[in-house]
């Protein structure tokens, strides 16, 4: 049933918005921009719930945790740079939306390169000498 009170704060954010969008712009960017934020945070308890079941899979299956911390970290930097690019692309700015989502894109590939490294790594040692 979350879903049913984020789809609601949704809809009543979105007529605020389109109602004071004429009068003052500002304040219905602003709306937006807080109606995303409470939905994000509404979103965290279950993130957290989330990334504890990995944990714990993980645990299990004897991974070296760095691992999962390192694509944990992967797709925490794609949530926000998404969260983040929407933001500015409502508030029109669509030109610095691109270059949020082209760093986040950058970051990503910067912390996979360890993992890469490894994987590559062990494909190597599994060759004859």
């Amino acid at each position: 049933m979350d879903i049913i009170q984020i789809v609601g704060l949704g809809l009543v954010a979105t007529v605020l918005t389109l109602i004071i969008k004429e009068q003052k712009p500002m304040f219905a960017f602003m709306i937006a921009m807080i109606t995303g934020i409470i939905i994000f945070l509404f979103l965290i308890g279950k993130i957290a719930e989330v990334i504890q079941i990995l944990e714990r899979m993980a645990v299990k299956a004897n991974l070296n945790m760095i691992y999962l911390e390192t694509i944990l970290k992967m797709i925490g930097i794609a949530y926000i740079a998404e969260f983040g690019a929407q933001i500015v692309r409502d508030a029109g700015q669509g030109a610095i939306a691109s270059k949020i989502e082209l760093a986040g894109k950058v970051l990503i590939l910067v912390m996979a390169v360890p993992i890469i490294t490894v994987i590559i790594e062990t494909v190597i040692s599994l060759f004859p000498s």
